[in-house]
Parts: C-alpha cells; sequence; structure tokens
C-alpha cells in the first residue's frame, strides 16, 4: 500500500455494524453500506463513483452530517433546513480524525445548491452588520449567475486552503472545460494541504493522478483506477467509435 507524508484531516469511517437495526432496512439494504466495514480516504483526494441508485449521495451526505456540515450543504456555519429528506446512515458511522485539523471546510450539493443560494441571500439582507456572505463567493449574487458560474464561484471564492471539501457531483452544471478548471483548483488546493472527499459522473473530475477511486456496485465497494471505471470505458468508446455506437443505441430502440 502506498503511503502518503502527510496525515489526512479524516482518515476513515467506519460502520458500527452492531449498532444496525437490519440490514433489510434503507440505506443499510444498499450493497454499497451492506458490505461497508470502514472505508479510508486519501490525504489529497478520494472519488466515490458508481451508477445512480448506488448510494453515492448518501454515503457523501452521511460523511457530512458526521462531520457538522448541513445536510443540504455550505459550511459548519449553515444550519437550515428546506426538507429533511436525509437519512440517519449518519448515526451508525464513526469518524477517524487525522493528527491535525482543517481551518476550512465546505460541503457542496449540486442539488440543493439553490437552497443553500437563497439561504445566503436571506441572510444578507436580513443582517447589515459585518460583509455580505456574498463577499466570500466573489461578491456577486448567486442568483444572478448562471448555474455554472454560480458553482464555479464557490470553488473559486470560497474554498480558501487548508480545509476539507466534500463535493457531491460538482459537475452537474459545468462545462466541459469549466471541470478541467475545476480540476487544476482542485490541484490548488491539495497544494494549499486540503482534502477532497468527492462523488462524480465525470471522467475529467475523476483524473487527479494522487488520489483513490472507490467504485459502487450491487455487490459492495471495489478500488479502481480511472481506466476501470465504467465513466472513462465508455466515453471513450463513444468518442472513439461515435457512429457505430449511435447505430447501436438507435437499432435497439428501433426493435423494441
Amino acid at each position: 500500500m502506498k503511503m502518503h507524508s502527510r496525515d489526512p484531516y479524516l482518515r476513515q469511517i467506519e460502520l458500527m455494524r452492531e449498532h444496525i437495526p437490519s440490514f433489510q432496512q434503507y440505506p443499510f439494504n444498499l450493497g454499497s453500506i451492506k458490505s461497508l466495514h470502514a472505508l479510508s480516504f486519501h490525504p489529497k483526494v478520494t472519488y466515490i463513483v458508481g451508477e445512480n441508485g448506488m448510494g453515492k449521495s448518501t454515503l457523501m451526505e452521511s460523511i457530512a452530517v458526521a462531520w457538522g456540515f448541513n445536510p443540504e450543504g455550505g459550511t459548519k456555519n449553515f444550519s437550515f433546513s428546506t426538507q429533511a429528506t436525509h437519512s440517519n446512515l449518519h448515526e451508525y458511522i464513526r469518524l477517524v480524525s487525522g493528527g491535525r485539523k482543517p481551518r476550512d471546510g465546505f460541503f457542496f450539493r449540486a442539488e440543493s445548491y439553490y437552497n443553500l443560494a437563497s439561504h445566503m441571500e436571506e441572510l444578507d439582507s436580513e443582517f447589515s452588520f459585518g460583509p455580505p456572505i456574498k463577499d466570500s463567493y466573489g461578491g456577486k449574487s448567486l442568483h444572478e449567475q448562471s448555474h455554472g458560474e454560480s458553482f464555479f464561484a464557490a470553488f473559486l471564492h470560497r474554498f480558501g486552503g487548508q480545509g476539507l471539501y466534500i463535493l457531491d457531483e460538482p459537475e452537474a452544471a459545468l462545462s466541459p472545460f469549466r471541470q478541467m478548471a475545476m480540476l487544476s483548483r482542485i490541484h490548488e488546493l491539495v497544494q494549499q494541504n486540503s482534502q477532497f472527499i468527492i462523488s462524480t459522473h465525470s471522467p475529467i473530475l475523476m483524473a487527479y493522478p494522487d488520489s483513490t477511486i472507490y467504485y459502487l456496485t450491487p455487490e459492495g465497494i471495489e478500488n479502481r483506477r480511472l481506466e476501470e471505471t465504467d465513466h472513462f470505458i465508455i466515453m471513450k468508446q463513444f468518442l472513439n467509435n461515435k457512429e457505430r455506437m449511435i447505430d447501436e443505441l438507435f437499432d435497439s430502440r428501433d426493435e423494441e
């Protein structure tokens, strides 16, 4: 096993299996959770990937909530709630922290980022003392920007380094060019002693070289290289054989 020179902020999570009421109930019946004992994190970047329905967001959410973040995203200072739909998995995982504490942190969740932006605007309108919260995101209202611009504003301006950043599908509104720019931003922040845990479908974002990729399947969690993920394989096949793959897709639809 490759050794790393620096201690991560979050070393691993452990599932307290002895306290789980039933592995027949959600979310414990998910293959990735049912087989989970412990999951170690790379001190720089850890990816949690897989097909939809494998429990990626559920696992990411549980890690973030157990660390102290709001289930809908933001920093530890955000306590708003628009709809309490998160699972109770966080109550059954134990965090194993490293020997150092982060100075910064953020839970980015694409599906509830609009709610986060709305909450920030409400706070800025209610409180006149101190600088507006939006100043930490580039000085412009997140609702006055496109979805992709507001996403990238958080990565570029709010993330200050020496932090633990948990990102759930951050590529949702980003073009391929922006995804490459984000990969560069991740590298900048890693050089500033940051640690990332990222759930993504993007082969571009998965390309950070010094990282660990966990691939969630119905049978459990596997450790894979980028080139072994379905995301990379299918994208490569499509780009290299576009016409043939389109023909096969259309032919299969016509036969239905």
